[in-house]
């Protein structure tokens, strides 16, 4: 039998440890979303304004801290701050969502009145890649669900999202 030391059988959610599942919704939960963005934008050609891009790059921080917390087990201090770091990018991209929402329903002035980013490449190519990619306006909704945009959907599931991590977090270490 191994002396290692594991969670009491009350505080383990199913067969994992709470820091486990804390750790895999903060690695699914940004994938989840960052890919159906990149999905909803190159299969449903919704083209991201600038706000939108705001609320990947939280995403993908999040995508690379959770996964790095797979580096190390569970309950350990490392990968436990790794997965709440992952959750505050979670939290942050919610929390632009909750602004985008705000500007797209017209309770809040945008930053910017629109922005496109191309992909690179020689002056040429950036220009045709300008010339092609529409510009979308960070007030104008392109298409809602059950009525709500996307902004406001990331917003929906990212901020509880990120309260469960950190509720599961801290209930590890309670165990």
């Amino acid at each position: 039998m191994s002396d290692t030391a594991l969670p009491a059988p009350h505080a383990r959610i199913g067969t994992q440890s709470p820091g486990a599942v804390a750790r895999l919704l903060a690695l699914a939960v940004p994938v989840a979303l960052l890919g159906g963005a990149l999905f909803s934008q190159y299969v449903g050609h919704l083209w991201p304004c600038e706000m939108c891009w705001w609320q990947r790059y939280p995403h993908a921080a999040a995508i690379a801290l959770a996964g790095a917390a797979f580096l190390f087990p569970a309950e350990t201090s490392r990968a436990r701050g790794l997965v709440a770091l992952a959750a505050l990018g979670i939290a942050i991209s919610g929390a632009i969502g909750v602004y985008h929402a705000g500007v797209e329903a017209h309770v809040f002035k945008g930053f910017t009145s629109c922005s496109t980013l191309g992909s690179g490449g020689t002056t040429a190519d950036v220009f045709k890649e300008i010339m092609k990619v529409p510009l979308i306006q960070c007030d104008q909704v392109q298409w809602r669900f059950l009525g709500l945009s996307l902004a406001a959907w990331n917003a929906v599931i990212s901020l509880p999202s990120a309260i469960a991590v950190w509720a599961l977090l801290a209930r590890g270490r309670h165990a």
